[in-house]
């Protein structure tokens, strides 16, 4: 196979690149923006953009606003009820799943990416937090071999997202969650359930913040 037959499809380089405009908070929940827009924003062509934008849509993750705009929908106190209970139902098993195929270096894999988390918070660096944050979180749950599971938590994950960057640029790196010590301290120890604990608490922690926050009227 030549190199340009290996080459990953335009379409789902733009997906991805887009897709992660979302996870990360770039684009600012409710603030519309244009196709036009996102086309130069991401160096790709009006079909791509349109096909990437339409599975984020059915994803939940953008919404329509006509006039050839589209926005990523705010969140609502029942929307993260909702979210909040799949992720602390769904990633908590994934975590106690993945608990049996841990090695040593991908324990170490996972310290570096904690590391990585820890650089990011002194330094208050809300987008370098969020992406080694999820790092963390996905290396971890690959782990489990349940593609189902990880699939529907990285759906949440792009509905739950972008109000965590606010609430994270809001509030400071004092409320940038974090319990992966207690993560991995169960991990070394091969203790499972310690680990599903660990991670629930750790989800707990950010759904709380984002909760005061829309108590607050700050979403």
């Amino acid at each position: 196979m030549d190199a340009d037959a290996r080459k990953i499809p335009t379409h789902e380089v733009t997906y991805a690149r887009l897709r992660d405009r979302v996870l990360f908070g770039h684009l600012e929940p409710g603030a519309a923006v244009t196709i036009q827009g996102l086309i130069a924003d991401l160096g790709a062509g009006m079909t791509p953009v349109r096909e990437a934008i339409r599975r984020l849509t059915a994803e939940g993750a953008l919404e329509p606003q006509g006039n050839r705009r589209v926005a990523v929908p705010r969140m609502t106190k029942a929307m993260l009820e909702q979210v909040a209970f799949a992720r602390l139902t769904i990633e908590p098993k994934l975590a106690e799943m993945a608990a049996g195929h841990l090695t040593p270096a991908l324990i170490e894999r996972l310290q570096g990416l904690d590391n990585t988390v820890d650089r990011a918070i002194r330094a208050g660096d809300v987008p370098g937090y969020l992406e080694s944050n999820h790092a963390f979180h996905f290396c971890l749950y690959e782990a489990s071999d349940a593609p189902v599971l990880v699939d529907m938590a990285k759906s949440m994950w792009l509905r739950f997202g972008p109000s965590l960057r606010v609430v994270c640029a809001c509030y400071g790196s004092e409320a940038l969650p974090d319990r992966h010590l207690e993560a991995l301290a169960a991990m070394r120890a091969g203790d499972g359930p310690a680990l599903r604990d660990a991670v629930e608490r750790d989800i707990a922690q950010g759904v709380d913040q984002v909760r005061l926050a829309l108590e607050q009227g700050s979403l």
